[in-house]
């Protein structure tokens, strides 16, 4: 396995979320992507034609550019729906 010199996987580069539900979560990206996804999941009521089917919250982070070493810093972005 290559390794650069901050022990990561070479392509691979860590990153930590800032705010919103998964604020200081850690994790590694590849390619520096500039947005990222978390979802959670919701509670579904038991109704008729609700069988089956499942719903996610959607959160979006945001890459901070200003950024250049690691950890990336992808800060929550409240206004994306």
């Amino acid at each position: 396995m290559d390794t650069a010199s901050t022990g990561a996987v070479q392509g691979w580069e860590a990153a930590v979320l800032d705010g919103g539900p998964a604020d200081g979560l850690r994790m590694r990206v590849a390619d520096r992507p500039g947005v990222v996804q978390v979802t959670l999941p919701c509670p579904v009521d038991e109704e008729p034609g609700a069988a089956g089917l499942r719903v996610e919250a959607l959160y979006v982070y945001r890459r901070d550019p200003r950024v250049r070493e690691e950890p990336l810093r992808y800060g929550f972005d409240g206004a994306t729906p």
